[in-house]
């Protein structure tokens, strides 16, 4: 049944179409993978400018549950998708270099977040998500591989674990979390005193982590993750307080 759509009210008018998108969405009229009317057709339909539409385009675009595509051609023009993972990291990210939440939050919640993604990927995770697992660690674990390159190996580590737990929003936001604290993790990545010393320890760690998901020990996994989570990020934490009694 094809969508219905109402011209909208003139006050806030990108929030008005905002408004009118998601209502459509709700309603189960809009599904990821649909198409939404060209640009020209669909201002006027809804009463608005075209600069206003494009507006809440962009913000949709932002939040992960729109994509658009300029041209001409079967694949131009906005489709709905559904994308949470690069827009919640971005989101949380800022708000977490505004000061929004402090290391120590943001600590305490990749605990519990891996704590869950681990003991219930033990219960859960499928012979090609452990293949592809081991596939990171072992490269984590070459000689050749640099901080930064060790860093977004792990990050991929920690974020594949929670998809194979078979909770898609434990992944979306472990995902989340742990990009929200890249930098600073990559920074003391950086200045370790022995980069090869610490690459060997934390990848030792991943190797156990990897043995115990996959002789299915999920508690075991939980309780040495959060070890693993907590002996850097904590470190992080502990460097921050220290900084701030020094300010104070």
């Amino acid at each position: 049944m094809p969508v219905e759509w109402q011209p909208v009210r003139q006050s806030r008018t990108h929030e008005l179409v905002l408004q009118s998108i998601e209502e459509r969405v709700l309603a189960g009229e809009l599904r990821a993978g649909d198409r939404l009317p060209p640009e020209r057709e669909l201002a006027p339909v809804l009463g608005v400018s075209r600069s206003a539409l494009r507006e809440a385009l962009r913000v949709l675009e932002t939040i992960g549950v729109l994509v658009a595509q300029p041209g001409r051609g079967p694949d131009a023009g906005a489709r709905i998708v559904r994308n949470p993972d690069d827009a919640l990291g971005r989101l949380l990210r800022l708000h977490f270099a505004l000061g929004s939440y402090s290391l120590e939050d943001v600590l305490e919640a990749r605990v519990v977040l891996e704590r869950s993604s681990f003991e219930a990927a033990a219960r859960h995770v499928s012979p090609e998500d452990l293949d592809e697992a081991e596939a990171l660690v072992v490269r984590m674990g070459e000689p050749d591989v640099g901080v930064p390159e060790f860093n977004d190996l792990d990050t991929r580590f920690h974020v594949h674990i929670a998809r194979s737990s078979g909770n898609e929003l434990t992944s979306t936001l472990t995902s989340a979390v742990r990009e929200s604290v890249r930098p600073l993790i990559l920074r003391a990545l950086e200045e370790a005193e022995d980069w090869p010393a610490t690459a060997a320890a934390l990848n030792a760690e991943h190797t156990e982590l990897l043995g115990l998901v996959r002789a299915g020990k999920g508690a075991k996994a939980a309780d040495l993750v959060e070890r693993h989570i907590r002996s850097l990020h904590g470190t992080l934490v502990d460097e921050k307080s220290g900084r701030v009694r020094e300010d104070s």
